[in-house]
């Protein structure tokens, strides 16, 4: 973890040095996918399994809430008075280089990566001790290869990994919707438009957090049916008009979509524990939910390039949603009849 922030430090000074923005983005988003695995995979190392959704809960909730400060901090960064006072500092003696309110804000943004990393500094070491790990890319990839199939072939795993998978990839659509809605049914700017989203943000912390103090890990998978409400509430959006409707129906949304998120995720890192390690999952479960974002995103890109009408892209969308969550349900309650797998939760690493 300590490693991947200075990853994304040394990402953010590549622009001090005319690397192009790019290839300097893609350093620090590089430091972030290591940074997932070891960020999730250690609450395993540090928890027993039962606390793991409250656990879940708090990082989940905190993450969002963070996502939503650090928009708005960025917004302010590059604005004219943010940017004034910031260029206002001067170090005496010294030529700090610092000249535009981009380079200004990048200040910031390094100065808090490395805070964070002085942060992971003070991580009680868990105990946890692992074998040789693979450098060579070719075994790397047959071993990452190896977890996928064995998460996906297990009967907690692939419900668990199934529902985190549909809704990362949802979600991120859902975004793209909710900006194009708004605007052409609510009738706001683009501008306004962003603080709907925020909203949906706000649910998904207030879901994460419900849900960490009411769902045990044991009662994980009684939330799935939670899953296909939400499909159903993204339809309604079809028949709203009301901005005043608007706000309370996505933070009703992003509710749900929080209080399900966050037991199928500690699910999956108490799998992935018992079966290989929590980083090794959270690897395979990253991997799945980008691709299942690019996936969904491209779907809805074909449909605005075949000038669809958006209330129909939206229950496709919804309807995609709910019916998927059924199937998993449907699947997790075939998986139970042959073999009691919900009594595996809970059960100590092999």
């Amino acid at each position: 973890m300590f490693i991947s922030n200075l990853i994304k430090v040394g990402g953010c000074l590549l622009i001090f040095a005319h690397v192009h923005p790019l290839l300097a983005y893609a350093i620090v988003g590089f430091g972030a996918a290591v940074y997932s695995p070891a960020k999730y995979g250690i609450l395993t190392e540090l928890l027993p399994a039962e606390k793991l959704v409250a656990a879940n809960g708090w990082v989940e909730g905190l993450t969002v809430l963070s996502i939503i400060f650090g928009t708005v901090m960025g917004g302010a960064l590059v604005g004219d008075r943010v940017s004034a006072v910031l260029l206002g500092f001067d170090m005496p003696l010294i030529d700090t280089g610092i000249e535009t309110p981009t380079q200004a804000a990048l200040c910031v943004v390094v100065g808090i990566y490395m805070l964070a990393a002085l942060f992971n500094t003070r991580i009680p070491d868990t105990g946890c001790k692992y074998g040789h790990q693979e450098r060579n890319p070719i075994k790397l990839i047959t071993d990452f290869a190896n977890c996928f199939g064995l998460l996906w072939k297990d009967k907690l795993g692939q419900i668990s990994l199934g529902v985190t998978t549909l809704f990362w990839g949802a979600a991120q659509t859902l975004q793209f919707i909710v900006l194009e809605w708004a605007n052409r049914t609510l009738h706001l700017s683009y501008e306004q438009s962003t603080s709907l989203v925020g909203v949906v943000a706000i649910g998904v912390a207030l879901g994460a957090v419900i849900s960490a103090r009411f769902i045990t890990l044991r009662k994980s998978l009684t939330v799935i049916p939670v899953g296909i409400a939400m499909g159903v509430i993204v339809m309604s959006m079809t028949l709203v008009h009301s901005v005043k409707v608007a706000y309370p129906l996505l933070i009703l949304v992003g509710l749900l979509g929080g209080f399900f998120l966050v037991p199928m995720n500690a699910l999956l890192q108490h799998r992935g524990h018992v079966l290989m390690s929590a980083g090794h999952s959270i690897a395979v479960q990253n991997f799945n939910e980008n691709l299942s974002i690019l996936t969904m995103l491209a779907m809805y890109s074909l449909m605005l390039r075949a000038h669809l009408n958006l209330d129909i892209i939206i229950l496709l969308f919804g309807l995609f949603l709910a019916g998927t969550m059924l199937y998993i349900m449907r699947k997790h309650q075939q998986n139970q009849r042959a073999f009691d797998s919900v009594a595996l939760i809970g059960e100590a690493k092999h």
